[in-house]
């Protein structure tokens, strides 16, 4: 399997399996069971090269479903491909599961579009307006498409 897509809509077991897992001690406050458990978790994906880890419950199991999902986001960010048909909605919640796949596949339009806004909005269906919104509600987007835009000439979006 080397399709962004196919690895985007696994469910956290299969995705899993296809990482390499890796469980440690968190560092920082919390005290004694934070400094005996190896509760802290890093998924790399090899197929990619991508990492994320989180260390932020006390479960090694939803640190483990927080780390696939922080992959699954840095996957969709960073792994451009030729855009397929856009998603039956165009609009996601940030956290549901096929956000990530609706990330990709927005983020792979605006980049066919050479990251300028009139011509992405209206192959996506949307105004220009609404784009800017969808972009500003992901930090992490907003600082990426930003970025693009900068290297591409264009100048930064400004927040809605």
């Amino acid at each position: 399997m080397e399709n962004r897509d196919d690895f985007l809509k696994l469910d956290d077991s299969a995705l899993s399996a296809c990482c390499e897992l890796e469980f440690f001690k968190g560092s920082g406050n919390g005290g004694q069971k934070r400094n005996k458990t190896s509760s802290a978790v890093r998924v790399h994906l090899k197929a990619f090269d991508l990492s994320a880890s989180d260390c932020t419950e006390r479960s090694q199991h939803r640190n483990r479903a927080n780390a696939l999902a922080k992959l699954r986001h840095s996957l969709a960010l960073t792994v451009r491909e030729t855009p397929a048909e856009p998603p039956e909605r165009m609009e996601c919640a940030l956290n549901h599961p096929s956000y990530p796949l609706f990330l990709a596949h927005l983020l792979d339009v605006a980049a066919e579009q050479g990251w300028e806004l009139k011509p992405a909005a209206a192959r996506l269906g949307v105004t220009p307006t609404a784009l800017v919104k969808l972009f500003a509600r992901d930090p992490a987007l907003w600082t990426h498409v930003n970025a693009a835009r900068t290297a591409a000439g264009l100048p930064a979006l400004r927040r809605p």
